[in-house]
């Protein structure tokens, strides 16, 4: 399939994404503050691979990840806090003790990651409930309501099926999905964007609420902006960069979705593209957010971040802009990343390194 015809494909987007770009046009907007934040599909048991290849997975992430990321702070003087979705159908103790050393060393935080198919609310439901508790309780991992005390997480669907989004029902099954997340303490969803799949929402680069239907698939597909002094209902879903890019000349465009790939690796003119797509909360345009994806368990990204220099071009490029464009960089977890959002619609209309961790805290 060309490029053109992967546009064509999962055209529902364009309008929203045409209507987005025509507002910045009219009005752009000065940033003072970038929010960077990297929602990693990590998955050590890809394609099926032996325990023995998973713990060589990982241990290349344990060994090369603090290496790079400890030369590289933002305007705060942080890192970058990376964020591990981690598949509970995967889940091995041993392998998540590996995995929560590095983040509570200071190097990222691990969240929810489902692949299902075919699957039941009250299964997924109980899915869900059971692996949060056992993130936390046997690995001192995922965040706390400080109000509550209750286990929160932040989620990402396998197969980028959620609410059973895709058209031939494969991958999900579960049509009251959103319900179900909001129910049992998901805090916000970073699966979107998605396209060429036709998964994807018609809403982009938004920072926004889905309300369930509980009768029908993709929820998700449109919902109200998260603005600053107002709380909506539903589900928060914080979209990373979806666009169409020229790829050398007119006739020849690719998508743009914010996947740091092994044949797609970054470079400073992706992220200036990135950081144009203006991903910002209703009234706080000068904030914009930038949440990327990739999958890096898989050797072709393993060896483009680590041994082919992707990770050090990738921060270098982000510290240079920020210096070329005179605004404030913060690398954020996705948990510090809603954090945000949530300080905003209490009424914070500015961004606060103290923000981080308003209302979902690590213990």
């Amino acid at each position: 399939m060309s490029n053109f015809a992967k546009i064509l494909n999962t055209c529902n987007w364009l309008p929203h994404y045409f209507q987005r770009e025509f507002g910045f046009l009219l009005k752009k907007p000065k940033v003072k503050h970038v929010l960077f934040s990297i929602c990693d599909h990590f998955e050590p048991y890809w394609h099926n691979t032996s325990e023995k290849i998973a713990r060589q997975r990982l241990d290349k992430w344990v060994n090369e990840y603090p290496k790079i990321a400890g030369n590289h702070k933002d305007s705060e003087g942080e890192i970058l806090k990376y964020s591990f979705f981690y598949p509970e159908e995967e889940y091995k103790k041993h392998d998540l003790d590996i995995l929560s050393d590095l983040c509570h060393a200071g190097w990222g935080e691990v969240e929810v990651h489902l692949h299902h198919h075919n699957d039941t609310s009250a299964n997924l439901r109980q899915t869900l409930v059971d692996y949060k508790k056992r993130l936390h309780e046997v690995h001192g991992l995922l965040p706390v309501n400080k109000e509550t005390g209750e286990i929160n997480y932040g989620f990402i669907h396998g197969n980028w099926a959620l609410d059973n989004s895709r058209k031939d029902g494969k991958w999900c099954g579960v049509n009251d999905e959103i319900t179900i997340l909001q129910e049992t303490g998901c805090y916000a969803d970073f699966t979107m964007p998605s396209a060429p799949s036709d998964t994807q929402t018609r809403k982009v680069n938004s920072i926004y609420y889905a309300i369930d239907d509980p009768n029908k698939p993709k929820s998700h597909d449109w919902g109200e902006d998260a603005a600053v002094g107002k709380k909506s209902d539903g589900l928060l879903m914080i979209q990373g960069p979806l666009g169409m890019r020229c790829n050398g000349n007119f006739l020849n465009w690719k998508i743009e979705n914010g996947g740091i790939l092994g044949n797609n690796p970054p470079t400073k003119d992706r992220v200036n593209y990135w950081l144009n797509k203006n991903i910002h909360i209703t009234r706080l345009d000068e904030v914009v957010f930038v949440r990327l994806y990739t999958h890096g368990t898989q050797e072709s990204i393993m060896k483009m971040l680590f041994d082919e220099g992707g990770f050090e071009r990738l921060f270098a490029g982000l510290e240079e802009i920020a210096e070329e464009r005179n605004f404030a960089l913060h690398y954020l977890s996705a948990r510090e990343m809603a954090n945000i959002v949530f300080a905003a619609e209490a009424g914070h209309n500015e961004y606060l390194p103290t923000l981080r961790d308003y209302f979902f805290c690590m213990q």
